[in-house]
C-alpha cells in the first residue's frame, strides 16, 4: 500500500464555475496554489494562516464552517444545489517503481461531498457518500515513476440532501487516501462468520473468501486453536473465550492464497433477540453508551489514531460499555480499537434528512423511488466494509429521516446479506422493519410504560403484538448540553427494574466546537453563528460529555457514576455488593473500606469478598473496626470498588464503584451568641463585625465584605435557556434584576436583625428577607429566613386569561462580595466537584480543596456551574492574607455554595469564557435550596422531585475570620 496522505496542492473557488480549467492535465503549473494538509476539511485549514497560526474571526482563507441541527443550509430545491458552491481542487504526485501485473486500487476513506479523480489526466470518475470509502481501479493509467493525482471536490451536490446530520458542514478529503496493489491471485473481500454457542462454550467459522480471476481455493489458519482448513467451509472452531464488550477476545486468522495472505482479529460471538432482550452469547446485555460524533477542535472530523485511542481509554475508563456511530460509519480505525478495548457497536449508516421535517416531509427521499438506490448503496457501503467487526452488533438505517419505502428496502437488504446482526431505526416508530424499539429523549414516565409492556398501540394490529415484543432502546437520551445531564438516575432506576429496557446512548460525546482566537488574540470554542452563518443553530453542537479539548466534564463524572459496574450498598454491619456488568464476575476486583470523621480519615483496610457472577449481588460483614465511630464528630463509612489490575483500557486502580454510610451524626454548631450589637456613627458593630447603617456586612475582622443580599438568580443553563426551560419565566419576573430595600435594622437583645424586600422593577413577586446576627466576640453568628411575597405566576395579570402556573426559582440565597481574589478554597461537604439536585451521583462526602480557578467549570457557553452541595464547612483564603470560614450551624443542614471571580450576571452576559474578566472582588453564594439541571434543552425538564418552587426557606451558619 503507498500511503498518500501529506501536503498536497490547492486552489479554492467559492463556485463550481469558478474552478481552474484543465486542472487535472499532467502539465499544469501548481505552483502558486495553496499547500494543503490531505486529510483535512479546508474550511478548518483555512481558519489558520500558512505557518498554522490562528487567523482572527473573519479572516479565513476559504469558505467558512457553517453549523445547523436540523435545517439545511441551502434551499430545499430537491435535487438541486446553489450555484454558489464551494469548490476545492487538490493536486498530487507519488511514485510507483514498476506496476507490473498487479491490480492496482486508488481509495479514498472519506470525501464530503462530492468528488472527481484523475490519474495522469484520466477522469476515474466519482463518488458521493461522505462518510463512505470510494475505490477506482486505476490499473490501466498508471505508469512507472512519477504519477499524477488529482481531485476536484464540490460542497453541495443532491447527495447534500442525505446527509443533513446536526454537525459542521465542511468539506475535502477529509480521511485517509491510499492506493493498494491487488496481486494477481489475490483476495478481494472476505466474509467473517464467527459464532459461539454459550450452551457448549464452543464456535464456529466461516469465512467466505471472495477470490481473484484464476484462484480457486484459500486456507483458513488459526493457530492458537489449532485450526486450518478451506475458506468457504464450517469449522468446528472447538472451546473457545466468547468476544464480549466485557471480556475483548480476539484470535488472529490468516486466509492464504498461493499469491497472498490476509490478517485478521476474530471475535466469537452470537446476538440473539429473545424475550424482549438482547442476548449476547446467551447472556442479557445492556448499553450504557454514548453517540459519538468524529471531532477534533483543530481538525474537524480528520482523526488521527491516537485521538481515537484516547476517546476509547476516556470511555473505558468511564464505565461506557457501547457507541453508537452517530450518523454515519466512522474512520475504520475506530472500530479496530472497538474490537480491541471491548466496545458495543451500533454502526450507523451516512443517511439523514432531517430538514425536510421543516417544511411537514414534503419531499423527503426516504420514500420517493428515485432515491432508492442511492438509499441502498449507502448502506451497502457500509455493510461491506465493516462487516467482519466483532464489536458491531447492529446497523442502525441512519437517523431522523421520516419514513418510506427506501428505508424498509435498507432493512430487507440487511437481513438478505448479513442475518447474524440487528437492525436499528428510531424512525420505525410501529417497528415493523426494525429489532429494536427504539426511542430519542422520552420521558421517564413513558418508558416505565414501555417497561412493562404498556405503551400506546401500534396503528396495525399485528405490529403492535410484534412491537411488544422487542427490546426497548434510548438510541438518544440525557442531552449533555453545557451544564448537565440532569436525572440520569431516574432512567437508570427504570433500567434496572425493567428487563425489557436495554439501556440507552447519551447524546452525545464531545462538544464539536471550533478553536478559534479573536481579535485580542485569546482563544475560545466556536459553534453555531460564530462564523456569520446566516441560518445556524447556535449552542446546540456544545452537547458533549467532554470539552472540546477532551477534557472530561462533570456530565461524564456524573455518567460515570450513575452506570458505575459495582453498586454498594452499606447497611447495619453489613454491604451488598452488586455486580452490575452482564459477563465477567467481579475477579478482577479489590474492595477496600474507609472510616473517615469530619472528612479526615480514620483507618482503612480490605474488605474480603467473593467473586460476584454478572447481574448478582452477595451481602458481606463489615470489620468490626470499620464501624468503630467513636467520639463527636461526623463519622463516614466508605466501602469502594477497584479494578485490581490493569485492563484494555482501564488501569489498575480505577474506581468501579463507592458506597457510602454515615456511621454518627455531627453535634450541632452551637449559633454564636452573648455580645450584643452597638449602633456608631459608622453603622452597627457586632463582635469581629461592622455592619453599614442599612445592616450590610461590610468586615470579619480583617476581612471586608459586602451583603449579603437576597439572590434567586442563575446564569441561565442552555437547558434553562431552551423552549422548555425556566429562563423565559425567570426573566419575565425580574428574578436577574431584583431591587433591594431595607425595611428595618434593630437591636433584639443580643441580636441585630436585619429585614430587607428584594423585588424587580414592574414585578410584585420578591421575597423578603430577615437577617438574625449574633456574636460569641470571636465567631459571627446568621440565622436568615427568607419569604416569597407576591404572585410568583407568568402573566397573572392578563384580562381574561387564567394565570400561569406557578414557576421554579432557579435558586435561593444570599449573595456578598469578598474583598481581594480568593485563591484556595477548602470545604467539608459533596465534591470533589460540582452537583445539583439531579446530578450529585457523581459526588462523595468528604473533604476537599481546590484553587479558584478549578470551581469554575469552562462550558463552551458560560452558564451556572461549579456548584458545591451539602456544604458543612467552607473556608476561603488568600496567601498572606485574612481568610473567612463558614460553617453550617444550629442544626441546619448543609448549604449550597459557589465561589467565583465574576457575578451571575457577567456569567449571563458572555457569550464566550474569553469575555469574562475576574472582578476585583470573589464573589460568594450561600444558598440552602437550589433548582435541578434536567435536559429541557431536548428532552424534559427538571423532574418534579428536583424542582424548586417558591416557598420559605431558611438556615444558620456560622462565619469567623481565619
Amino acid at each position: 500500500m503507498i500511503d498518500l496522505d501529506g501536503t498536497w496542492k490547492f486552489h479554492y473557488a467559492p463556485r463550481a464555475d469558478a474552478a481552474v480549467a484543465g486542472f487535472a492535465e499532467e502539465a499544469f503549473d501548481d505552483a502558486g496554489w495553496d499547500d494543503i494538509t490531505v486529510p483535512s476539511a479546508w474550511q478548518i485549514e483555512g481558519l489558520r494562516d500558512a505557518d498554522g497560526t490562528l487567523l482572527p474571526r473573519g479572516r479565513a482563507r476559504y469558505s467558512t464552517p457553517a453549523y445547523t441541527n436540523v435545517i439545511y443550509p441551502f434551499p430545499l430545491d430537491v435535487p438541486h444545489v446553489p450555484h454558489d458552491n464551494p469548490t476545492g481542487q487538490y493536486r498530487t504526485t507519488f511514485t510507483v517503481d514498476d506496476p507490473g501485473l498487479d491490480r492496482w486500487v486508488l481509495r479514498f476513506e472519506g470525501v464530503d461531498s462530492i468528488f472527481t479523480a484523475w490519474v495522469n489526466g484520466v477522469e476515474l470518475g466519482w463518488s458521493t457518500g461522505s462518510r463512505l470509502a470510494a475505490e477506482f481501479d486505476v490499473t490501466e493509467h498508471l505508469r512507472a515513476g512519477a504519477n499524477t493525482l488529482a481531485v476536484q471536490v464540490h460542497q453541495w451536490s443532491a447527495a447534500s440532501y442525505l446527509e443533513d446530520q446536526d454537525m459542521w458542514w465542511v468539506s475535502g478529503i477529509f480521511r485517509s487516501v491510499s492506493l493498494r496493489q491487488r496481486p494477481l491471485g489475490g483476495i478481494e473481500d472476505v466474509r467473517v462468520r464467527a459464532g459461539y454457542d454459550h450452551a457448549t462454550g464452543t464456535g464456529t467459522l466461516r469465512i467466505d473468501a471472495d477470490l481473484a480471476e484464476g484462484t480457486t481455493s484459500a486456507r483458513v489458519a488459526i493457530p492458537e486453536l489449532g485450526i486450518d482448513g478451506e475458506a468457504g467451509t464450517d469449522i468446528d472452531a472447538g472451546p473457545v473465550q466468547p468476544w464480549s464488550a466485557e471480556s475483548p477476545q480476539l484470535y488472529t486468522a490468516t486466509v492464504t492464497t498461493d499469491a497472498e495472505t490476509l490478517t485478521l482479529r476474530i471475535g466469537f460471538r452470537s446476538i440473539e433477540v429473545k424475550d424482549a432482550q438482547v442476548l449476547v452469547n446467551g447472556r442479557p446485555i445492556r448499553f450504557k453508551g454514548v453517540n459519538r460524533h468524529e471531532w477534533h477542535p483543530d481538525t474537524g472530523r480528520t482523526q488521527s489514531e491516537e485521538m481515537m485511542r484516547t476517546d476509547v481509554e476516556l470511555m473505558k475508563r468511564h464505565h461506557i460499555n457501547a457507541v453508537r456511530t452517530a450518523h454515519y460509519p466512522p474512520d475504520p480505525r475506530f472500530l479496530d480499537l472497538c474490537d480491541e478495548y471491548g466496545l458495543w457497536v451500533i454502526d450507523e449508516c451516512d443517511l439523514e434528512t432531517h430538514g425536510f421535517e421543516q417544511v411537514g416531509w414534503v419531499g423527503n427521499p426516504s420514500d420517493d423511488p428515485r432515491w432508492t438506490e442511492a438509499y441502498l448503496d449507502r448502506i451497502r457501503r457500509t455493510v461491506e466494509r465493516d462487516k467482519n467487526h466483532p464489536s458491531i452488533i447492529m446497523w442502525s438505517l441512519g437517523n431522523e429521516s421520516g419514513t418510506g419505502a427506501n428505508l424498509a428496502a435498507m432493512a430487507e437488504w440487511i437481513r438478505s446479506r448479513d442475518d447474524d446482526r440487528m437492525v436499528h431505526y428510531e424512525g420505525d416508530r410501529e417497528s415493523t422493519y426494525v429489532d429494536v424499539y427504539s426511542h430519542m429523549y422520552t420521558h421517564p414516565d413513558e418508558v416505565a410504560r414501555i417497561g412493562v409492556h404498556a405503551e400506546d398501540a401500534t396503528r396495525e394490529g399485528a405490529a403492535d403484538a410484534r412491537r411488544r415484543q422487542l427490546p426497548y432502546l434510548l438510541c438518544e437520551y440525557g442531552h449533555a448540553m453545557g451544564n448537565g445531564p440532569g436525572g440520569l438516575v431516574d432512567y437508570e432506576r427504570l433500567f434496572d427494574a425493567h428487563p425489557r429496557l436495554i439501556g440507552g446512548f447519551i447524546w452525545e460525546w464531545i462538544d464539536q466546537c471550533i478553536r478559534q482566537v479573536d481579535e485580542q488574540g485569546r482563544e475560545f470554542f466556536a459553534y453555531g453563528g460564530d462564523f456569520d452563518e446566516p441560518v445556524h443553530d447556535g449552542t446546540f453542537i456544545a452537547d458533549g460529555l467532554i470539552f472540546p479539548d477532551r477534557t472530561p466534564s462533570p456530565g461524564l463524572v456524573e455518567y460515570a457514576a450513575v452506570i458505575a459496574p459495582i453498586r454498594i450498598t452499606i447497611g447495619e454491619g453489613t454491604a451488598v455488593i452488586e455486580n452490575r456488568r452482564d459477563i465477567i464476575d467481579t475477579s478482577d476486583v479489590t474492595f477496600t473500606w474507609t472510616l473517615h470523621r469530619d472528612g479526615h480519615v480514620v483507618t482503612e483496610g480490605e474488605l474480603d469478598v467473593p467473586a460476584v457472577p454478572a447481574r448478582s449481588a452477595v451481602e458481606v460483614d463489615l470489620p468490626l473496626e470499620a464501624l468503630k465511630a467513636e467520639g463527636a464528630g461526623e463519622w463516614w463509612l466508605d466501602v469502594r470498588a477497584t479494578s485490581a489490575a490493569e485492563a484494555p483500557g482501564v488501569p489498575a486502580g480505577l474506581q468501579l464503584g463507592l458506597g457510602q454510610r454515615r456511621l454518627a451524626e455531627p453535634a450541632v454548631v452551637d449559633l454564636a451568641g452573648g455580645v450584643a450589637p452597638e449602633a456608631d456613627d459608622d453603622g452597627w458593630r457586632l463582635g469581629p463585625a461592622r455592619f453599614s447603617p442599612d445592616g450590610l456586612l461590610q468586615a470579619v475582622g480583617q476581612v471586608r465584605l459586602d451583603g449579603p443580599r437576597a439572590d434567586l438568580w442563575r446564569a441561565p443553563t442552555d437547558n434553562d435557556l431552551s423552549k422548555r426551560g425556566q429562563a423565559r419565566n425567570w426573566r419575565q419576573l425580574g428574578l436577574d434584576r431584583l431591587l433591594h430595600r431595607t425595611e428595618s435594622v434593630a437591636a433584639e437583645g443580643d441580636e441585630l436583625v436585619v429585614v430587607t424586600m428584594s423585588m424587580a422593577a414592574g414585578r410584585d413577586a420578591g421575597v423578603r428577607t430577615t437577617y438574625r446576627w449574633s456574636s460569641d466576640g470571636t465567631a459571627l453568628g446568621l440565622r436568615v429566613q427568607i419569604d416569597p411575597v407576591g404572585q410568583f405566576r407568568t402573566n397573572p395579570h392578563d384580562r381574561g386569561r387564567i394565570p400561569g402556573p406557578v414557576i421554579t426559582w432557579p435558586k435561593v440565597g444570599l449573595r456578598l462580595a469578598v474583598a481581594g481574589p480568593v485563591q484556595q478554597v477548602s470545604w467539608f461537604g459533596r465534591g470533589p466537584g460540582e452537583a445539583y439536585p439531579d446530578t450529585s451521583a457523581g459526588t462523595r462526602v468528604g473533604r476537599f480543596s481546590s484553587d479558584l480557578a478549578g470551581l469554575q467549570t469552562p462550558y463552551v457557553h458560560p452558564q451556572e456551574n461549579g456548584n458545591l452541595t451539602d456544604v458543612r464547612e467552607l473556608a476561603l483564603g488568600a496567601e498572606g492574607e485574612a481568610g473567612l470560614r463558614i460553617r453550617a450551624a444550629g442544626g441546619s443542614p448543609g448549604f449550597n455554595a459557589t465561589v467565583r471571580p465574576w457575578t451571575a450576571e457577567a456569567l449571563t452576559a458572555a457569550a464566550h469564557t474569553q469575555e469574562l474578566v475576574p472582578d476585583e472582588v470573589s464573589w460568594l453564594t450561600l444558598d440552602p435550596a437550589v433548582n435541578g439541571i434536567g435536559t429541557a434543552a431536548c428532552g424534559p425538564d427538571v423532574f418534579v422531585a428536583d424542582r424548586l418552587v417558591p416557598q420559605r426557606v431558611g438556615y444558620a451558619v456560622t462565619i469567623e475570620a481565619v
